[in-house]
């Protein structure tokens, strides 16, 4: 299951907030029994409390690469059903790996491929990497939202977290409740995008959210698309059983 949280400040130094981002983690420590790991640069810490399933030993988190123009660190929650095909697919582009871990193969499908490797993904997933090359916060959810993801935009940057109880723990979120939230939790009628607390919101499912000293900007990278039907019934079966027998095959 894995949890995941963050912070970014554009205009101090989190690596005198552990203490913030110690309790951030903490919450979510049901969500992530294995392991817990937090990391800070600068404008950004990033903590992860991690259920192991792929790669015990190697896919510790927060995961990070430097390279000559800065740091790219990354906290992810999540399953790439397609991970063994892209990491053949940047191997041959000349990345080298130190894990079996599709968390790995995941920050390095980003330094190939930018945003745009939410294209190439395959699965279930909520992350967040850090770009310490352009000093900005890529987070990214899957297709259909499975994984829980949401924010919480600050003055000055974000709050992030699987869930609303991470980013409440940390000193700067309002923990209030709004009439519409409470609306929507008593009815049981959600609104995408909306949280039930004030100033928060969801990371929309098949979205690209960056944050830079700009502000926040979403790109959605898929959305389902609705046409007519053209395929006669024996087609349709086979498709239908060929789609089955994949997602069965790669969970």
């Amino acid at each position: 299951m894995c949890g995941i949280t963050g912070w970014v400040s554009f205009d101090r130094d989190l690596r005198s907030e552990a203490a913030a981002l110690d309790a951030m983690t903490e919450t979510m420590a049901c969500r992530g029994p294995d392991d817990r790991g937090t990391w800070a640069q600068g404008p950004a810490a990033l903590g992860h409390r991690r259920l192991a399933i792929i790669d015990l030993p190697g896919g510790r988190q927060p995961m990070s690469d430097t390279t000559p123009d800065g740091t790219v660190a990354m906290v992810y929650s999540g399953e790439a059903y397609n991970f063994t095909e892209l990491r053949a697919d940047l191997a041959a582009r000349g990345h080298r790996f130190t894990t079996d871990s599709d968390t790995e193969v995941v920050l390095r499908g980003y330094l190939e491929w930018g945003d745009a490797v939410a294209e190439r993904l395959n699965g279930m997933y909520a992350f967040a990497i850090w770009d310490g090359r352009h000093d900005k916060l890529v987070m990214i959810r899957d297709r259909m939202g499975i994984k829980p993801f949401y924010c919480y935009p600050t003055p000055d940057g974000v709050l992030f977290g699987s869930e609303p109880k991470a980013i409440l723990a940390n000193p700067l979120a309002r923990r209030r409740v709004t009439l519409d939230g409470l609306r929507e939790l008593f009815t049981f009628v959600k609104t995408p995008g909306h949280a039930v607390w004030d100033g928060m919101r969801e990371v929309q499912p098949g979205t690209v959210v960056t944050v830079d000293r700009d502000g926040l900007h979403t790109r959605v990278y898929w959305r389902l698309d609705t046409r007519p039907h053209t395929d006669d019934r024996d087609t349709t079966i086979a498709t239908v059983r060929s789609l089955l027998d994949d997602i069965v095959r790669r969970q």
